[in-house]
């Protein structure tokens, strides 16, 4: 706050200053207990504890891809004056950069990893937020002959039984997570086929090599359908139970990093677990076709 100005003799209203000779003492002695003011302000403002501001989201590429985090942040940044710096990554390296203390909040796709992330200590204030699935995509002549099955496993086996090519993602993300399960479960090692591709990128970046490739690929939903149009994949496989795609979202916990804005995370999750939040979500369509269901339930 401004010092105010000291005041000054007027002629017209016939007052004289006074002379104190110790009030430039009194000053000087407040100046040591005015610099400790602000040095607490500013620790303050460093831990995000009572200030909102910047809000660091480490999230899977696919809330990004698909276009749902351009729906939703404008609405809670308007609802609570935060703002909101996505990072786009796989759930793997989100949950290392909450590890490490580089981001306040993770929404990711790795229900395993994120448990463990829990259980370390690294995180905390879990909660369920929505679900789609997983689908198996690629090109409309379909060389592997797996249109229309439901069964994952046994799809992932007639690609590699084929030959055609699988682009994967490579990336410790969620999917990739996920599309490695599927290999082990069909008994089959890809890595080091030659039909077999590790790109190590994003879902929308995975999904533009599939078409130019050709190839397969493991797509969540959401993002297969932003890219549908451009792409001219096709869905191959849909439907298996296996195939379930939970997101939740998980505070960084402030006791292992204690400049995190906690705060601000804490206002992210009540925000996307709220009515207004998972109405949100349940609205969220790409050409009319809802990509997210919301899952929040009191306790999960």
């Amino acid at each position: 706050m401004p010092f105010a100005r000291p005041g000054r003799h007027s002629a017209s209203s016939g007052l004289t200053a006074p002379s104190h000779p110790f009030r430039p003492f009194r000053a000087a002695r407040a100046l040591p207990r005015l610099a400790a003011a602000l040095l607490s302000a500013a620790a303050l403002l460093g831990t995000g504890a009572a200030f909102g501001g910047e809000l660091k989201l480490a999230t899977t590429t696919s809330t990004e891809n698909s276009g749902l985090l351009k729906t939703l942040l404008p609405r809670f940044e308007r609802d609570t004056g935060v703002t909101v710096k996505v990072i786009a990554v796989g759930s793997g390296k989100a949950m290392k950069m909450g590890e490490m203390g580089d981001v306040d909040v993770l929404l990711v796709h790795a229900r395993k990893m994120e448990d463990a992330f829990v259980a370390a200590g690294h995180g905390i204030d879990r909660r369920d937020v929505m679900y789609n699935d997983f689908i198996v995509v690629g090109p409309a002549a379909d060389p592997a002959r797996i249109a229309g099955s439901k069964d994952v496993i046994a799809g992932f086996r007639k690609i590699a039984a084929s030959g055609a090519r699988f682009i994967s993602r490579g990336d410790n993300s969620g999917t990739d997570l996920m599309e490695k399960s599927y290999w082990k479960a069909a008994g089959i090692e890809p890595k080091g086929q030659s039909w077999y591709v590790n790109a190590g990128l994003g879902m929308g970046e995975v999904l533009t090599m599939a078409a130019q490739m050709p190839g397969y690929t493991l797509s969540d939903r959401a993002t297969y359908g932003a890219y549908r149009a451009k792409t001219g994949l096709a869905i191959a496989v849909q439907g298996d139970p296996k195939m379930f795609n939970p997101y939740g979202i998980i505070a960084v916990n402030p006791a292992r990093h204690p400049g995190i804005n906690y705060a601000d995370a804490r206002k992210l999750i009540e925000w996307i677990t709220s009515k207004a939040g998972q109405d949100a979500i349940a609205s969220y369509k790409v050409d009319g076709e809802q990509l997210f269901f919301p899952s929040y339930k009191t306790g999960s």
